[in-house]
């Protein structure tokens, strides 16, 4: 009967533990050269599955990363080992065999693994940074290392998680400024004083990503696919319940309801004057006020790098 564990990440933490003594028997100098763990795309990586997860590409398994060039070198030898793996754990089937990995478990290089993300190098300068994909990055650095025998795959990892140079990290967060303000502040109202319900949908769907979006960025975060943008906010400790909060409200989306929209309204100005608090807060700004467009140009001023505050502050 399959065991009622909390996560895949953790099934998959102990399906290796279960394997590892195998393993080293099997290869050891592959496997001393290894870095092992759950690390990718899949909901389980977010620490979020659930039963719904468990129809398609979910269960016990692992990634194991290499140098590309010694894991062509060790290839044969290497999946020989993956072959005699338990087929089942703890009630669930495995996903070691080659035609259930899809790309996304089982051997792996640990330069194509980054690469397939869109990080073909480690980021250098501002340039490499802004170039990134953000959801990109969410993906290369969630889920867990289990072990890392060369220390190299960890190297990209930790580089990553480091999170964005300072001036990278002010253009967002002015750019970020510069939307809520646009769309939730100014522009939201006005639809709604006009009776424009679609446009106050789409301003509304505009805030609430941007609003997201600096949720994570003052947290150091890097926000993940929209799928789970809102349900990772959550879990952040600088405004992430509140800014969840709003973004479920603005789901609900009951703007030709008159008291709705007006606590709505208010409740956007809300969470900007709960920003414009952290900002000063992080010392990121001095200015006063909860206006957040005169803060988000605040914000690109303060970017040591001239030619990346020199670019228009509504882009990253």
């Amino acid at each position: 009967m399959a065991e009622n564990l909390a996560s895949g990440l953790e099934l998959s933490r102990r399906f290796y533990a279960a394997c590892r003594e195998m393993l080293w028997a099997d290869i050891p100098e592959i496997m001393g050269s290894a870095a092992v763990g759950l690390v990718g795309e899949g909901s389980e990586c977010f620490g979020f599955d659930d039963g719904y997860s468990r129809d398609h590409d979910w269960g016990p398994a692992f990634c194991i990363w290499l140098p590309r060039e010694l894991l062509q070198e060790q290839s044969l030898r290497l999946e020989a080992a993956l072959a005699r793996l338990p087929r089942s754990f703890a009630g669930f089937p495995t996903r070691m065999r080659p035609e259930q990995r899809m790309g996304r478990v089982g051997p792996l290089a640990i330069e194509d693994f980054y690469a397939r993300l869109g990080i073909p190098t480690l980021p250098e300068t501002w340039q490499d940074w802004r170039a990134l994909p953000e959801y990109a990055l969410a993906v290369a650095t969630n889920g867990a290392v289990f072990a890392d025998g060369s220390g190299l795959f960890s190297l990209w990892r930790r580089r990553l998680l480091d999170f964005y140079p300072d001036g990278v990290f002010r253009k967002k967060i002015a750019a970020r400024c510069m939307f809520m303000a646009q769309a939730g502040q100014y522009n939201l109202p006005r639809c709604l004083q006009r009776g424009d319900l679609g446009s106050v949908f789409l301003a509304a769907g505009r805030f609430a990503e941007a609003a997201l979006s600096m949720a994570f960025l003052l947290n150091r975060r890097y926000m993940p696919f929209y799928k789970w943008a809102c349900r990772a906010a959550t879990l952040l400790p600088r405004l992430g319940g509140e800014t969840a909060g709003l973004v479920t409200r603005l789901a609900a989306a009951r703007w030709d309801e008159p008291a709705w929209a007006r606590q709505t309204l208010a409740a956007i100005e809300n969470l900007c004057s709960e920003v414009a608090d952290e900002l000063r807060c992080q010392e990121l700004v001095q200015d006063e006020g909860n206006w957040l467009w005169p803060l988000g140009i605040a914000v690109q001023k303060s970017i040591r790098e001239p030619a990346l505050r020199a670019l228009d502050a509504m882009r990253d």
